[in-house]
C-alpha cells in the first residue's frame, strides 16, 4: 500500500519544493523529512497537519483516506455512505417513508444500541443500522410536537453523531463534517443544554483535526466559560463535571499540537482533577470522560509533541504506581474504540523508540480490542507500513497484518 511518506514526497514535487525547502517550512530537519517519505519514520498528526497547511492540501490527502479495499473484499460498510450522504442533504426536506415510523421509544432503545456499537467500533454491525433509523428519526421530529419533538431532535443529534463518527473513521471528512452540522442542528432543536455543548465539542475537534487552532480554542474556552455560567453558584453536577472535562482535554490536544507543552500539561493536570470528582469513566451526551481518558490523552499529547520517550515510559510508571506486575492498561469496560486509540498511540511511540517487536505487539492487541478501528486508523496503517519497511524479512503475523489492512 501507498505510505504517507510516498504521498508526501509526490505532493512535494508537485509544489517544486526541495526537501530542505519544505523541512524549514515546518520547522524539522530535512533529514527528518527525508526518514518520513521514506517510510522509516512516521510522522506525528502535527507534524501531518503542518505539511497539508504548506502543502496546500487536505490532510486526508496526506493520510490516503478514505481506504478501499480490492473489488472482491470491498466493505460492506462503506456502501452505506451514498444513502447516508442523500439523509445529510435531505435532513430538513426527507423522502417519504414506505411504511411509517416506529415509535418513538423503539427508536430511542435502537439509538441505544448504535451508540454501544459506535463507542466498541463495531461500524459493520452499526452501519446498516444508520440510514433508516435516521430516516425514521427524521420524520417523527419534524412531525411531532412538544415533548415528543424535543426528544426526537435529541435521539437525532444522537444518530447524526454516529454518522459523524462512521464518516470519520472512515475517512469520509466531508460527510462527517455535514453530520456535525446535522447534530447541531438537532441539538438546538432538542432542548438539552449539554447535547448542544457536545454538538459545539465535536466541531471543535473537528477543527483541530483541520489544524484551525485558533478557532479551536475560542470555541472551546467559550464552551467552558458557558458551562461555568449555566451552573448555579458554580455547583456542577457530575455529567457538567464530565462534559467540561472533555472540553479540558480537547484543549490540551490542541496545545499539544501548537507545540504548547507546558499549557497541554498544565489542562491535562487540570483534567485530571475534574476526572477525580465524577469518579469511574462515564458517557455524558454521547461524550465519554474520566480516568482513563485523562491517561490516553496523556499518551496522545506527548506523541504530538514528540516527546515518545515520556509515551513508552508513562504506562510503565502508573503500572508500578498501581502495584501491576506490568504496564498500565486501559480498564476492561472501556469502550473498545478508546482503548483500540490507546494501543494505536502506544504503537507508535514505541516505533519510535526502536522498539519494533513491541510496537507490533501493540498494535495487535488495538486489532484484537477493535479490529476495524484498526484497519481504518491512519497511524495504525502507517505503524504497520513502516515495520514492513523496515524489516526486509518480515515475520508471518507481521505480513498478514499488512495484507489484512490492504485487503
Amino acid at each position: 500500500m501507498t505510505s504517507t511518506g510516498q504521498r508526501i514526497r509526490s505532493a512535494r514535487h508537485m509544489r517544486q519544493l526541495s526537501a530542505q525547502q519544505l523541512a524549514d517550512r515546518v520547522h524539522i530537519s530535512a533529514n527528518y523529512l527525508l526518514k518520513i517519505e521514506a517510510g522509516s519514520r512516521n510522522a506525528s498528526t502535527r507534524i501531518l497537519l503542518d505539511l497539508a497547511r504548506v502543502l496546500h492540501v487536505n490532510p486526508e490527502v496526506l493520510s490516503g483516506q478514505p481506504y478501499f479495499g480490492t473489488p472482491e473484499g470491498e466493505d460492506r460498510v462503506q456502501a452505506i455512505v451514498p444513502a447516508l450522504r442523500r439523509l445529510m442533504l435531505c435532513y430538513d426536506s426527507p423522502e417519504e417513508l414506505e411504511v411509517p415510523p416506529r415509535p418513538l421509544l423503539v427508536l430511542s432503545a435502537e439509538v441505544d444500541q448504535i451508540s454501544a456499537l459506535r463507542r466498541d467500533a463495531q461500524f459493520a454491525r452499526m452501519g446498516p443500522l444508520l440510514p433508516p433509523l435516521v430516516a425514521e428519526l427524521t420524520q417523527v421530529a419534524l412531525t411531532s410536537t412538544g415533548r415528543d419533538q424535543w426528544r426526537a431532535y435529541s435521539e437525532l443529534a444522537r444518530a447524526y453523531r454516529a454518522v459523524n463518527s462512521l464518516a470519520h473513521k472512515l475517512g469520509h471528512h466531508d460527510l462527517s463534517n455535514t453530520a456535525l452540522e446535522r447534530v447541531r442542528w438537532a441539538a438546538d432543536r432538542s432542548g438539552d443544554p449539554l447535547m448542544q455543548f457536545t454538538a459545539a465539542y465535536l466541531v471543535a475537534g473537528a477543527m483541530l483535526r483541520q489544524g484551525a487552532y485558533g478557532p479551536g480554542r475560542r470555541m472551546l474556552e467559550g464552551l467552558r466559560g458557558e458551562l461555568e455560567r449555566q451552573q448555579p453558584e458554580r455547583s456542577f453536577t457530575q455529567q457538567a463535571y464530565a462534559i467540561d472535562g472533555a472540553l479540558a482535554l480537547k484543549l490540551a490536544m490542541l496545545e499539544a499540537r501548537e507545540g504548547q507543552a507546558e499549557k497541554a500539561g498544565a489542562l491535562l493536570d487540570e483534567a485530571q482533577e475534574i476526572a477525580s470528582r465524577v469518579g469511574d469513566d462515564v458517557v455524558v451526551r454521547e461524550t465519554s470522560f474520566g480516568p482513563s481518558q485523562v491517561r490516553i490523552h496523556r499518551i496522545a499529547a506527548l506523541l504530538d509533541i514528540g516527546d515518545t520517550e515520556q509515551a513508552v515510559a508513562l504506562p510503565g510508571r502508573w503500572g508500578r504506581d498501581e502495584g501491576r506486575n506490568g504496564e498500565w492498561r486501559p480498564p476492561t469496560g472501556l469502550a473498545a474504540e478508546r482503548s483500540s486509540h490507546h494501543f494505536i498511540d502506544y504503537s507508535s511511540a514505541l516505533l519510535a523508540e526502536g522498539q519494533r517487536d513491541e510496537a507490533f505487539a501493540s498494535l495487535a492487541e488495538a486489532r484484537r480490542l477493535a479490529p476495524q478501528h484498526t484497519r481504518f486508523h491512519p497511524k495504525a496503517r502507517d505503524t504497520v507500513g513502516t515495520l514492513v519497511r523496515l524489516d526486509p524479512h518480515p515475520h508471518q503475523d507481521l505480513a498478514a497484518m499488512a495484507r489484512w489492512m490492504s485487503s
